[in-house]
């Protein structure tokens, strides 16, 4: 029972998916908002079962509660919650399979949350599948769209690869230590069998290559150059509240596991085996992701490399884990902070995309002229969450930025350097909205915006997350320093 009391929050939410299905099928014709509200409530619930559960280890070792995995637990939960509460529109299209579109985003978060958990490989492997899996499906989600079904089935074939490939490079470490456990006894396993590495040159090279495949397997999952090929036309093709939970949950989940496994297994090789690569990853998500941000004119392809470039942003942070700040580990709190603070800023970002599309039917930037006059409540929210992206202050996207180069200097100051430069060429397409909304005047008069209730729970809770945060982010930093115990430095 004490294990099944530390997965209690899993369950729960898995019992609760089993339910919508069933629901959605029994009773056909319920209406959207109910299933949203629905989803919504099992998403709370959840949530506050975490608190009920402790910290501790269960089923041997394959399974564990810390506040790392609290904090990323909460994160997920919030995505899926945003992302039915904007779901209204797309219900309204699609006009049945509510219950079916409700049980795939939970499932998919289930996922995650065991990812989070998760002390061994096979175990990751699976929970990795469990989160995409359903994430092809809601991709393509919208039948009678081309566009959705070609994002679904670039999604799926990318995927496939992506996933052979980490499941090798899992399967090789596997070789070459004899366990399948991620925690610090496998990383000195791992020593202890690379002991030998001036004497077995093979050992050396089967290592490095494990290495590049767990890299590649999970620089697809967050979007890294040069694995990104999959984003900008899966967001732009996806359900637009898929595509916000996708762009926040799913690179929260890759960034958390992609932090305990090498973390945990990997401590002593750090440094010189693949700090130097992952970060000339993040600088290459950085640079391309900002460049071709400016040369989009669609919103969702926009956030699409806006996301690429926030995904190497979160790298510095990750290459940084060691780093101390007035003997503090920093590194592991300016990834979990900036996390929170992407998690309120790019949801709340699609969802004012979404609400534009459901009042003036478009995604384009030029058709945003003059949305502040008719539509000064949606312009401003828009306009928090854009400053937010672009680090300015007082929003909670600055003290992110901030948290995560003060992290990367000490060892990593040319990642910081090429970071700070990016941020300054995403502030134009950021700006470039503002300027759109502010500024250029609409030959053709906007109506005036309608907001359904769950969309509007959405934007408001959003708005008060960034600014807030923004304002007071001891809080989530306090507890993020607390938490840097689960990592073994």
């Amino acid at each position: 029972m004490a294990d099944l009391r530390l997965m209690l929050p899993e369950l729960i939410l898995f019992a609760w998916a089993m339910m919508m299905l069933m629901y959605g099928v029994i009773r056909k014709n319920v209406g959207g908002n109910t299933m949203i509200y629905l989803a919504m409530l099992g998403v709370v619930i959840t949530g506050f079962s975490i608190p009920m559960t402790g910290y501790g280890i269960a089923f041997g070792g394959t399974f564990f509660v810390d506040k790392v995995s609290v904090f990323f637990k909460m994160i997920f939960l919030g995505a899926a919650f945003f992302a039915a509460a904007s779901s209204s529109s797309l219900l309204e299209k699609l006009k049945s399979d509510h219950g079916e579109y409700f049980t795939l985003i939970l499932l998919s978060t289930v996922g995650m949350m065991f990812l989070i958990s998760t002390n061994e490989l096979i175990t990751l492997y699976v929970a990795l599948e469990l989160t995409t899996i359903p994430l092809f499906v809601l991709a393509a989600y919208r039948k009678d769209s081309l566009q959705s079904s070609e994002a679904g089935l670039k999604y799926l074939i990318l995927g496939a690869v992506s996933s052979a490939i980490l499941l090798y490079g899992i399967s090789m470490i596997y070789g070459l230590t004899g366990t399948t456990f991620i925690n610090l006894a496998f990383g000195r396993l791992l020593e202890q069998s690379l002991g030998m590495l001036t004497l077995t040159q093979e050992v050396n090279m089967a290592f490095i290559i494990a290495m590049i495949m767990l890299i590649a397997g999970f620089g697809f999952k967050l979007a890294l150059v040069p694995f990104h090929m999959w984003a900008p036309d899966v967001y732009e093709g996806a359900p637009t509240p898929v595509t916000s939970f996708l762009s926040v949950a799913s690179k929260g989940a890759g960034v958390a596991a992609f932090a305990r496994l090498f973390y945990s297994a990997l401590p002593s090789f750090g440094e010189f085996y693949w700090g130097i690569m992952v970060g000339t990853l993040a600088a290459a998500a950085m640079i391309i992701g900002n460049i071709t941000a400016v040369l989009q004119s669609n919103v969702k392809r926009m956030l699409a490399y806006s996301s690429i470039a926030h995904a190497g942003y979160l790298l510095i942070g990750f290459v940084s884990l060691p780093t101390t700040v007035n003997d503090t580990p920093f590194g592991p709190a300016s990834i979990m902070f900036y996390m929170l603070a992407y998690l309120f800023a790019n949801m709340g970002a699609f969802a004012c995309a979404i609400a534009f599309e459901k009042n003036y039917g478009s995604y384009e930037i030029k058709d945003y002229q003059g949305l502040a006059k008719e539509s000064p409540a949606l312009a401003l929210t828009f306009t928090i969450f854009l400053l937010s992206l672009a680090g300015i202050p007082p929003m909670v996207g600055f003290f992110a930025k901030y948290y995560i180069f003060l992290a990367g200097w000490p060892n990593y100051s040319w990642l910081v350097i090429v970071g700070i430069l990016t941020s300054v060429i995403s502030l134009y397409y950021y700006a470039n909205i503002v300027k759109q909304m502010y500024f250029n005047r609409n030959e053709t008069v906007l109506a005036k915006a309608h907001f359904d209730s769950p969309l509007v729970i959405t934007l408001v809770l959003t708005v008060a997350g960034t600014i807030l945060f923004g304002i007071f982010p001891e809080s989530v930093i306090k507890f993020a320093n607390n938490a840097f115990d689960a990592f073994p430095f």
